[in-house]
């Protein structure tokens, strides 16, 4: 599977939502936290896949749509709750568009950063991955 939805755990009050990300709402562990602001709607971020990488993308604030590719089969899914994230597994290819104004994209990587593990080049991942 390319790619699962996975539920944050909530507490909710009258005081608001409390989202929860502990013992195993993440199935690996987290070695990078990165989130992406301030990106304009007109703009794209991703265009890669990792060999290796599993990351969960959730948005925080606001939404934006992620392209999810895996060589054969194409989906586009829209982020848009804080106690929902998508699972990106190995081997998938990622685009972020469309994002709203103040969307907010946190990513939980399951490795610290290593270019080594980036396929920039689509045609490269086709050949490797279809």
């Amino acid at each position: 599977m390319k790619y699962t939805i996975i539920n944050i755990p909530k507490i909710t009050d009258i005081r608001g939502n409390l989202g929860v990300i502990e013992k195993d709402t993440i199935p690996f562990d987290i070695k990078r936290v990165y989130y992406l602001f301030d990106v304009p709607s007109s703009a794209y971020r991703g265009g890669h896949a990792h060999i290796n990488q599993v990351e969960v993308l959730i948005a925080l604030s606001g939404s934006f749509d992620v392209k999810v590719d895996d060589g054969t089969e194409v989906s586009l899914i829209t982020l848009n709750k804080p106690d929902k994230g998508l699972m990106l597994n190995k081997g998938v290819w990622r685009e972020l568009e469309n994002f709203s104004s103040g969307a907010i994209c946190l990513v939980l990587a399951s490795d610290v950063f290593d270019e080594s593990d980036y396929i920039r080049d689509f045609e490269v991942f086709k050949k490797r991955f279809s």
